[in-house]
């Protein structure tokens, strides 16, 4: 397994593959967290050191189950939290700590996939909140991570964030107010501003999984990239994922066969059309249409916001 400084500032060290939680939390797959733990230790024990997760995810309890008898040290765990305000932010962080049972968190991110190149004004008491706790050496390093070209520009030119999370694909999937070649621009802009960078959804939240090795490869190939984050919910992809980071050829019987069969799924006899589900969507995905809400199965990802954003629980994945 490669390791990789994190950006020039932060002093972390990370594996290239980094554990993405969210598909075995309670949004997808919903792992037990002795489940989620088992496997997030087989990858500690491969060589994987970083795991991406939120407070959104519900998987704080997977990985706190992994982390007993493992050196502080030797894991680095990056969250996120959707608060705006320095209070709420404030609540974020010392849940995350109590839940993980750490003294501190690597990485601490603005959850701000939809969010405009605004969004350092927008959620100035948050950021704020994230700083000060850096200057406690409660959190080791600020970052935001993003679905939009214009966050990701803007990012690299603001001096207190220190790592960015982008989402990137060679299909273009899921990026918002720009295109493949749009994202790659910005991220060298970050790379020019000494960010840390790792990437989210290459795969497209599993939509390309038929072009799997390409698919990566073009992620790899990034210049400026760090760390690549996928999701994983079993041995067999933990397997298939550490062949590829460790630069060991790829069987066939080892691939995907087909592209996931899951599909977001609106009730339509219990949705109010309060269109919060809308707002959640970090890939504008969900419309109302003829008084009826509708789901894009071109642009959805699978990440599973929409979910818990109902009201009514009249949303499923299946």
């Amino acid at each position: 397994m490669k390791y990789v400084p994190l950006g020039k500032t932060t002093g972390l060290k990370v594996s290239e593959l980094c554990f993405g939680v969210l598909s075995m939390g309670p949004l997808q797959a919903n792992l037990n967290p002795k489940e989620g733990g088992l496997l997030l230790k087989k990858a500690y024990e491969k060589g994987i050191n970083f795991i991406d997760t939120a407070e959104l995810y519900g998987t704080y309890p997977h990985i706190r189950e992994s982390l007993q008898g493992i050196k502080e040290e030797d894991v680095i765990i990056a969250s996120k939290s959707l608060a705006s305000e320095y209070k709420d932010m404030e609540q974020s962080v010392t849940d995350c700590l109590k839940a993980l049972g750490r003294s501190y968190i690597d990485i601490f991110h603005l959850h701000s996939a939809k969010s405009e190149a605004d969004v350092f004004e927008k959620k100035s008491g948050a950021l704020q909140c994230l700083l000060d706790y850096k200057e406690k050496g409660l959190i080791r390093a600020v970052g935001i991570s993003t679905h939009n070209v214009d966050v990701v520009k803007a990012a690299a030119l603001v001096p207190e964030i220190d790592i960015v999370y982008p989402i990137i694909n060679k299909a273009g999937l899921g990026i918002i107010n720009g295109t493949t070649e749009d994202m790659l621009q910005a991220i060298r802009l970050c790379k020019k501003h000494d960010k840390g960078l790792y990437a989210m959804k290459v795969l497209g939240g599993g939509t390309l999984l038929h072009s799997y090795q390409e698919a990566l490869d073009f992620a790899r190939g990034i210049d400026g990239m760090d760390s690549i984050s996928i999701g994983m919910i079993n041995e067999k992809e933990l397997h298939l994922n550490l062949t590829y980071f460790n630069d060991l050829p790829i069987k066939e019987s080892m691939l995907p066969e087909c592209v996931s069969g899951k599909k977001v799924v609106i009730l339509q006899n219990i949705c109010k059309k309060c269109g919060k589900c809308i707002t959640a969507c970090p890939n504008n995905a969900i419309t109302i249409t003829n008084d009826i809400v509708t789901v894009d199965e071109s642009r959805c990802l699978l990440c599973g916001y929409c979910h818990p954003a109902c009201p009514e629980f009249g949303i499923r994945i299946i």
